[in-house]
């Protein structure tokens, strides 16, 4: 076969900040190429090594080319939004795997999910087999997500690996740390209602995206999380005084929901504690950022 076909292949679907930053990770081993639904992405893409694709998760007919043209796949694409009648269901991962079928499967395939398909664990600390117990429509297609994966990887015979990812930050990451919050004052709630939130590097994602394309174990689930055990007002208090910024108002939970947006009240009404132990074991990954504290400067 000609030297082109025979270099490993890394597709990467959803190929945004995470995204490029394992790429830049990849760069040099492997051909990149990754699928966009945006033309003006194109030259940004080229511009990072790797070749854009054009072709839309919404629109099942334009993700032919995909079959067979990948041996690893990284997918970080995001379901899509309210509006639609199957709610409850990620329909461009069921897109992409249709996809996939139609020739040879990749020798694996990593899945970008949240931790929030573990829904409300009272605190606990949560590790990979607990049952998911999704509790908002964005958590339910994410879960919906990781169940049609694994079932096509057992079906493919493809190593496939779901990372479970709770908040990213970075500081070179638009809108990746807590400064802009702060400096509009937004409340916390109160220490006695509070609950634990965690956090992960964007440039350790990235790393743990890597990681898994080789090492993660067939269907196997990782919390891609830090050492940080913070409750969520602590961890703005901490970033306040990282920042040189004031701290932010408490308020307690009975006030919140006539003070707070909509999105942030439901982070708010989880709590939970990652266990990342298997995400340290399994895949091998020395953490560049271990706390909050290392990488929020």
């Amino acid at each position: 076969m000609p030297a082109r076909f025979r270099r490993e292949r890394v597709l990467i679907i959803g190929c945004g900040d995470v995204g490029v930053r394992a790429a830049r990770g990849l760069q040099g081993r492997v051909r990149l190429l990754a699928l966009t639904s945006s033309a003006d992405r194109m030259g940004h893409l080229r511009a990072a090594g790797i070749t854009p694709l054009l072709g839309n998760l919404d629109e099942p007919a334009t993700l032919s080319r995909l079959a067979g043209l990948a041996t690893r796949i990284v997918h970080l694409a995001p379901p899509p939004g309210e509006g639609n009648l199957q709610w409850w269901r990620d329909l461009r991962t069921a897109a992409l795997l249709q996809a996939l079928r139609r020739r040879s499967p990749p020798a694996s395939l990593v899945y970008g999910s949240t931790s929030g398909v573990y829904g409300d664990c009272g605190g606990e600390k949560v590790a990979e087999s607990r049952p998911p117990r999704p509790r908002t429509p964005r958590a339910q297609r994410r879960a919906d997500a990781e169940m049609a994966i694994r079932h096509y990887g057992r079906a493919a015979h493809v190593q496939a690996s779901i990372l479970r990812i709770p908040g990213i930050y970075a500081p070179d990451r638009e809108g990746g740390t807590p400064r802009e919050r702060l400096q509009k004052g937004t409340a916390v709630l109160e220490a006695s209602d509070d609950v634990y939130t965690n956090h992960i590097h964007a440039d350790d994602l990235a790393r743990a995206v890597v990681a898994a394309l080789w090492r993660g174990k067939p269907q196997r689930i990782y919390n891609v999380s830090d050492d940080t055990e913070l409750k969520m007002g602590d961890y703005f208090d901490l970033a306040a005084d990282l920042y040189g910024l004031p701290r932010p108002p408490r308020v307690p939970r009975s006030t919140a929901q006539d003070e707070l947006p909509l999105m942030l009240l439901s982070f708010m009404s989880e709590s939970r504690r990652l266990d990342n132990r298997r995400l340290k074991r399994e895949l091998k990954l020395a953490l560049k950022y271990p706390t909050v504290v290392t990488g929020l400067l």
